[in-house]
């Protein structure tokens, strides 16, 4: 046999093998399952779970009071009296600048004021006995009253040279050193009142009606997984942002521990309306649809129904069902696809329900 002969020989075989497999294949295609074969699905009850109505958002934490210390004159750092990060008390001494000029400004309105006030009452008593004139008198007032202004001015200017804690807090950062000349405005350094901290974040428009001050928040953030803190609203901004057309909020939580800090991504919950029992089914019992109506299949008496459902709040992979269905209704959640109406089920398990 020759090289040809064998070719065809095993060409011929390779056809024989595919027709008999294209033949047996279209044999079995051809033979329609049993009419009362029952699909099998797994199933769910309908039932009830608390849903409370609630808005979510994200926020920012910020101080309660925070300030940026700023020299109102220029001048060089004498002392700093603070250690970084450490709470301070309220008036308590942060930074000096030098203030010997300021100081010896104020010894000479004070020198000044006291050369006044002998003058004045010198011109008093010869004013008494009518050797001066009233308005020799009245120079010598107001000669008086200037040296007075001048000595409460160079204090002034003294003051200015020290700056203090303007409220009780914790110390940032310092940008400076000792001997470092500062001007006018410069930052020092930042003053925090972490122990309570505000949450500012947005709600849309359409739930102004449903906010009050008071109203209780749950708050999280992702630098502490799972916990959870207590807020409060504070205040509703009146103005509605013309661009998102959403609503500024503040709340206020307490932070004795100081664990939150300013700056921070919060994720905000705030329940509107609490609600214990609410009908669910699993998202995955709902059908495919393209138009506003859901569908399911329930299961009663060994058949599939398809039944129209009108859904509501959507969470944790559970769908609130607002009519349609009853608690301890068997809703199919998986192999619905293959399901037609009235076809027979076979149900291999049920499900919790999520």
């Amino acid at each position: 046999m020759n090289r040809k002969s064998i070719m065809l020989a095993a060409l011929a075989g390779i056809l024989a093998l595919a027709g008999t497999a294209w033949y047996s294949q279209r044999t079995r295609a051809a033979t329609p399952p049993p009419a009362d074969a029952a699909i099998v699905v797994e199933t769910a009850e309908v039932r009830r779970v608390a849903m409370p109505d609630e808005a979510v958002a994200v926020g920012t934490l910020r101080a309660n009071e925070s300030v940026v210390l700023r020299p109102e004159v220029a001048g060089r750092v004498k002392s700093i009296l603070f250690r970084e990060g450490t709470p301070v008390k309220r008036g308590a001494v942060l930074v000096e600048l030098d203030d010997a000029l300021q100081r010896a400004e104020l010894q000479q309105a004070r020198a000044g004021l006291d050369l006044a006030q002998a003058n004045f009452q010198r011109t008093e008593g010869l004013f008494a006995r009518r050797f001066v004139s009233s308005s020799a008198r009245d120079e010598a007032a107001s000669r008086l009253q200037a040296a007075r202004a001048a000595v409460a001015l160079a204090d002034a200017r003294l003051r200015r040279m020290t700056l203090t804690a303007p409220f009780d807090g914790i110390v940032g950062i310092r940008q400076i050193s000792v001997g470092a000349f500062v001007k006018e405005g410069d930052a020092l350094v930042n003053l925090e009142d972490i122990s309570v901290l505000k949450l500012d974040f947005r709600l849309p428009e359409a739930l102004l009606p449903r906010l009050r001050t008071g109203q209780v928040l749950e708050v999280g953030s992702d630098a502490l997984p799972g916990e959870r803190f207590a807020a409060q609203i504070e205040a509703i901004d009146p103005l509605i942002d013309a661009q998102t057309r959403a609503v500024s909020i503040r709340a206020r939580l307490d932070n004795p521990q100081a664990r939150l800090r300013p700056g921070m991504f919060a994720r905000v919950r705030l329940i509107l309306e609490e609600r214990p029992e609410v009908a669910v089914v699993p998202e995955e019992a709902l059908l495919p649809s393209s138009g506003g109506t859901q569908y399911v299949f329930r299961v009663v008496g060994g058949r599939a129904e398809r039944v129209a459902i009108r859904i509501g709040t959507r969470r944790d992979a559970l769908v609130e069902v607002v009519e349609g269905l009853a608690p301890g209704e068997q809703v199919v959640t998986a192999g619905q696809m293959k399901l037609r109406d009235g076809a027979a089920v076979r149900v291999l398990g049920a499900a919790a329900g999520g």
